[in-house]
C-alpha cells in the first residue's frame, strides 16, 4: 500500500512510518505466537532455576564424567578378562552398580547383602567376602572362575550358564571393589 492511499474501515491500520516506500500493518501478534513466547519464558525460568539457582540438576562436568564412565564401562566390558582388567572394572562406578544389583539378587541369599556371610550371621551359608582371607584364592580371575564354575561340594552353584560372562564380570567387580589391589591375601583351608 502506498503512503497516500486511504484506508477502508474493514482494513487494519497502517503504521505511520515508511521505508523505501514500504509500509506495514499495525497488527497485534497472533495469539499462538504470543503463547509460544510466554511458554518459552516460563520454561527458561524453570530450567535456569533447576540448574543454576537450586543446583538440583547435574553440572556439565558431572554429566561429562558420567558419560565418560559409561564409555569406559563399555570399553572394559569387551576387554580381556585378566587381573588388571577386572581391577579396572572394580574401580568403575557403572560396573560396580550393575554388579551390586546382580549380587543382591543371586549371591545375597548365601553371602548376605553386606557380603559378610558367616562372619555376620551363623545362618549364612557363604563365607565373608569383605576380608582378606579367601578359601579359593583372592585374585580377581580366581574369584571370576569361582563364580563361573562354582564349588558344588561346598554348596556354591555353577553360575556361568545362568549369569553369563558380562554379569559374572560385574559381580566380580563389585566384590573386588571392597578390596584394594595388592593387599595381602591369606588362603585359608575350607571348613567343613
Amino acid at each position: 500500500m502506498m503512503p497516500n492511499q486511504q484506508i477502508t474501515p474493514d482494513e487494519d491500520p497502517i503504521r505511520p512510518h515508511a521505508y523505501d516506500g514500504i509500509t506495514e500493518y499495525d497488527k497485534r501478534l497472533p495469539n499462538w505466537w504470543l503463547y509460544t513466547l510466554y511458554i518459552t519464558i516460563v520454561f527458561w525460568v524453570g530450567y535456569w532455576s533447576y540448574y543454576e539457582w537450586f543446583r538440583v540438576g547435574p553440572t556439565s562436568a558431572q554429566a561429562v564424567s558420567g558419560e565418560m564412565a559409561k564409555i569406559e564401562a563399555a570399553r572394559l566390558s569387551t576387554a580381556k578378562l585378566d587381573d588388571a582388567g577386572l581391577w579396572k572394572m572394580s574401580r568403575n562406578a557403572d560396573f560396580v552398580a550393575a554388579g551390586k544389583v546382580v549380587f543382591e539378587s543371586t549371591c545375597a541369599p548365601c553371602h548376605l547383602a553386606s557380603m559378610r556371610g558367616k562372619a555376620e550371621s551363623a545362618a549364612a551359608i557363604g563365607p565373608d567376602l569383605t576380608d582378606t582371607t579367601w578359601i579359593h584364592g583372592g585374585k580377581p580371575t580366581e574369584v571370576y572362575n569361582l563364580i563361573d564354575k562354582g564349588v558344588l561340594a561346598k554348596g556354591m552353584p555353577t553360575w556361568g550358564p545362568v549369569l553369563g560372562a558380562k554379569k559374572i564380570s560385574e559381580v566380580t567387580a563389585y566384590i573386588m571393589s571392597k578390596h584394594k589391589e595388592g593387599e595381602p591375601v591369606v588362603i585359608a583351608p575350607a571348613t567343613p
